[in-house]
């Protein structure tokens, strides 16, 4: 059973026969099916948000019917709200034992949250319930791969301690044949000529020799080693600084962003706000240029971990898989080393906290607090860590449970308490597509910057940067469009265990 999108979703008949609090489902069945229609059309045109809010209109009007419950489902996991996925799946099934779909869809929202012992559960259904099912039983078959190679390293991370793949590297053997005719270091050392190179290199899909990636990656991992979690980050006033958010391995879109707003330099300093790798397919060409560009302007190029930079998401949504295909293993294994050196947060003239989710599941965390935070691992379920990598701003007051199962949601007196606390004036976050490429909320106190435009070649969003000088800190929004990209299409290395989300 392979899961299409809501296009391929036979019609079904509403069940009008049930009640809910004592209000009859009769008053308007035909009502709820035209809706689901009109949410239909507007998924099958990927517009996701305009369906959720059908499909919950719809649900309104007959909140037993498993079919809108499981729909809504699905438009949640495209637009990454895998906590609402995972409970309007369950939901569905709660309803219908036997809707495989839910079970295929709660799958998909377990994985994405990296509960893959979970979703190993509703594959194994999946098969009771259709045997023949070759799709099924294929990714049945390599999530339980994926929960046994984690069972293993979890029993022999007991009683050994965690070798560095760094120092497993045999840098001095790898040889440069005489025929390549790549970009080339000077004496072990990235040059703006080869940065220059690099780029057109990847630019016409060409590689970098491995012994120079080793190089770069190797480096890089002594820089952010030494780098405090928080990082403090003076501009001076007459001078240009720019943020971008998310990359999502759109390499050809990161070049637009270098055309528009010209190439990393002591005099154009940039910090890429995380999530520079998954989903696009160029992900290993985005790394490696902001890495470079990392060793050769080490204090006016920064790069912050997203949610994205950890082994749980890289091994879903593509970027394991891509280092394998044009590296190896073991440079996939080196990255994610580095990865959790990355720092999670940095201070912009002691007035602006840039990090890549948002803010804390408590109140008067304090810069002091998240400079203590012990950051080389895999991010936790909870705590401060997860939260600067997952949480998210929303308009009502307080908090609530995270849209994606993971974090959470952050209101105005929220993020007011956090300023006053620590003196700030704002914070900018990432994380999130918006459709300028940015949004301003909480009264102007909370940014979100997307860099990514028609993020998975499917939202038809804007991407955007942010200029500002350093005297006021004002932010002056560049929003752009996506620009052509070579015919590979986004997660094309991608497990297929979420081909179907």
């Amino acid at each position: 059973m392979s899961e299409g999108d809501v296009s391929t979703v036979p019609a079904e008949t509403v069940n009008n026969s049930s009640s809910n609090n004592g209000k009859s489902l009769d008053d308007d069945p035909r009502s709820a099916e035209e809706l689901k229609s009109q949410a239909n059309e507007h998924f099958r045109k990927k517009e996701y948000e305009d369906a959720i809010q059908l499909y919950t209109k719809a649900i309104d009007k007959d909140p037993k019917n498993h079919i809108l419950y499981g729909n809504r489902s699905f438009a949640y996991l495209k637009t990454e709200c895998f906590g609402y996925a995972y409970l309007d799946a369950s939901y569905a099934i709660e309803l219908d034992k036997k809707y495989i779909k839910g079970y295929y869809r709660r799958a998909a929202a377990q994985m994405a949250n990296g509960k893959f012992k979970e979703a190993l559960k509703d594959f194994e259904t999946v098969t009771k319930f259709c045997p023949r099912d070759q799709d099924a039983k294929a990714k049945y078959t390599e999530c339980k791969k994926i929960v046994s190679q984690k069972a293993f390293e979890k029993a022999i991370s007991v009683d050994t301690v965690k070798k560095s793949v760094a120092e497993s590297i045999d840098f001095d053997s790898m040889t440069i044949d005489d025929s390549y005719d790549g970009p080339k270091m000077v004496d072990g050392k990235v040059t703006l000529e080869f940065m220059q190179q690099l780029i057109e290199t990847f630019k016409n899909e060409k590689p970098l020799h491995r012994k120079y990636a080793y190089k770069i990656v190797l480096d890089c991992r002594e820089i952010f080693s030494k780098s405090p979690t928080l990082v403090d980050i003076t501009i001076p006033d007459d001078k240009k600084f720019t943020v971008c958010g998310d990359i999502h391995g759109q390499f050809y879109d990161l070049l637009n962003i270098f055309k528009l707003n010209g190439l990393p330099s002591e005099e154009n300093p940039y910090l890429f706000n995380g999530d520079v790798v998954d989903r696009g397919s160029f992900s290993v060409e985005c790394i490696l240029v902001l890495f470079g560009f990392k060793l050769l302007y080490p204090n006016h190029l920064f790069i912050a971990r997203g949610n994205h930079e950890s082994e749980t998401m890289n091994k879903i949504f593509g970027f394991e898989g891509e280092v394998k295909n044009k590296f190896s293993q073991q440079m996939y294994d080196l990255f994610a080393e580095v990865f959790e050196y990355l720092p999670l947060a940095h201070c912009l003239n002691d007035k602006v906290l840039v990090m890549h989710g948002g803010l804390f599941n408590k109140d008067n965390v304090t810069l002091e607090q998240i400079r203590q935070i012990d950051r080389v691992r895999q991010p936790p379920e909870e705590g401060l860590m997860c939260d600067i990598l997952w949480s998210d701003p929303m308009a009502n007051t307080g908090r609530s449970p995270s849209k994606r199962g993971v974090g959470v949601q952050f209101g105005p007196d929220v993020t007011e308490n956090f300023l006053k606390t620590n003196k700030l004036d704002y914070i900018i976050r990432s994380h999130e597509v918006k459709e300028t490429g940015y949004e301003i909320a909480h009264d102007g106190k909370c940014i979100t910057v997307f860099s990514a435009p028609n993020y998975c070649d499917q939202m038809g969003n804007l991407g955007a940067f942010i200029n500002f000088k350093g005297g006021d800190l004002k932010p002056q929004f560049t929003s752009f469009k996506e620009v052509p990209h070579p015919d590979k299409k986004p997660m094309c290395y991608s497990s297929n265990l979420f081909n179907f989300a």
